[in-house]
Order: structure tokens, then sequence, then C-alpha cells
């Protein structure tokens, strides 16, 4: 049976990043691919140019038409914006029993601010509790904890153990913001840490890296796979995405990456 995949997030309309790249990465792994549009953004590879939060009544209203009609085997959460928004998801998503990853999407590449600060506190609050996995990158988590950024793998430890603290099952920190070209990332949950070592893949096309990995990751989990095997799973499909990246021209930024580089002819 072919899961579904709901990713509640925010629309990008350059395609790369958010509930585009959502849909296309939970497509590629073998889920059918349903959207809450939790913002729209006018962006491009080089810029957010404007933000427009929907109207948190509205969020609610499409997460209950989806759950009145249609069975959810996963939920994949990006950009949210604002603390009433997170609220609205929060109060959409009471009783569902499904894996629920949290991308905590707070900055955009080119740094557009998109999540309001004052929003942090009730991501911790009302979310990360609710959350399977969390998925943050080390100026996410710093944001996440009020701490400075991670340096080493060692500040990376002891983050992502304050991170288990705030609720969720698992967090999944990220550690491609490190110096150096090793991109280390660390699953910790269940009272186990593991490390998943690689290569840095030298590209400049890496818009939507996280929406990528985030909704392969939830569509791995609804095809039945544990946190660790899912989390290796979603690595490697979002390694090779950046890596067959150059096979597309789009933009003049950073690109976004091939999410279909694993179909016969595309």
């Amino acid at each position: 049976m072919i899961p579904n995949i709901l990713s509640i997030a925010g629309s990008d309309c350059c395609g790369g990043a958010g509930i585009q790249a959502d849909i296309k990465a939970i497509s590629a792994n073998g889920g059918y691919a349903m959207s809450v549009i939790a913002a729209l953004t006018a962006q491009n590879t080089r810029a957010v140019t404007q933000v427009q939060i929907t109207r948190p009544d509205m969020v609610l209203a499409q997460i209950r038409a989806i759950r009145d009609d249609i069975r959810i085997d996963a939920v994949k959460i990006g950009m949210l914006g604002t603390a009433e928004v997170i609220a609205a998801v929060a109060q959409g998503l009471e009783g569902l029993r499904c894996p629920v990853v949290l991308d905590p999407v707070m900055v955009a590449k080119s740094g557009a601010r998109l999540l309001d600060e004052s929003a942090v506190s009730a991501l911790c609050g009302h979310l990360l509790p609710r959350a399977t996995i969390i998925t943050p990158n080390l100026p996410e988590a710093a944001d996440l904890l009020g701490r400075r950024e991670a340096k080493t793998t060692d500040d990376m430890a002891e983050q992502a153990q304050a991170l288990l603290a705030l609720g969720p099952r698992h967090v999944l920190l990220k550690g491609g913001h490190l110096p150096g070209g090793d991109s280390p990332d660390l699953l910790v949950g269940d009272g186990r840490a593991r490390w998943f070592a690689a290569t840095r893949v030298v590209s400049k096309n890496t818009h939507g890296t996280g929406c990528t990995l985030s909704a392969a990751l939830a569509t791995q989990l609804a095809l039945g796979l544990t946190v660790p095997r899912a989390v290796e799973r979603a690595k490697r499909y979002t390694t090779d995405a950046i890596a067959a990246a150059g096979a597309l021209s789009v933009g003049h930024g950073h690109g976004p990456v091939h999410h279909f580089h694993n179909q016969k002819g595309i």
C-alpha cells in the first residue's frame, strides 16, 4: 500500500524548497503527497523577497479537511512562521497517531528569517513534544536552545541531548555547518546515539536540502522502517539528489537538488 504523507509547510514558488520540494521528495520515495500551505513566499534561488503567513483558521481548516476524508500515515512539518499558526497545527494534529517529522525551519539559505523569534517558545511547547523526530541544522538547534552554534562534534552531542530533553522521541542534528570537509549527522533517542559520517558534497545546488531530507524521512517512516534505517535511506537519497543537481539549470544562486535523480527517464 502506498502511504499518504501530509506536508505542513510554506510554499516556494521557485520549486526548490518548502511544499514543492516535499511533494517531489515524497513522490520520489514512494509516497502519496498531500499539503497544508502555512505560508506563501516570493523567492528564487537568490533571495526571499516577501512572505505572507496563512491565517491560522485556514491552516486548521486544511488539516481538518484532509483528516475528515483521508488516512494520514506520516506528517512532515516545515515552515510555520508564527506562534498562532503553530498553535493551529498543534490543534489540527490532536489525536493523530502516526510518525511526525518536524523540520524547524527558521532562516532561509538567503538569510531571510522564516520564523518569528517570538514563536520559538511556541514551537518548543506545542510541537516538539509531539514529534517522532526533529531535524534541525546547527543554527536552528542553537536558536531552539538559546545557545551559541555548535562548532565541534562534542558541542553537537551536548546540544542533541538538550534538544531531546525538550520532548521529541528522536533528534537528528545535522552537522553540515561544521567547518572542514566532513558533514556528520547525529541521531539520538531511545537511549542511543548514532553518528552518520559523510564527506561533504561540494555544490552550490543545496536549496531545499533540509525540506527534502525531512520529507524523505517521513515517507520512509510511513513505509514502516525503524528510525535509524529511515534516516539512513533519507540521507542517502538527499546526498544523491545534491550530487545529481548539476543536471538541472535553475536560477543563478543556490539551485535546487535533483529530486528525481533516481527515476528512469527523468
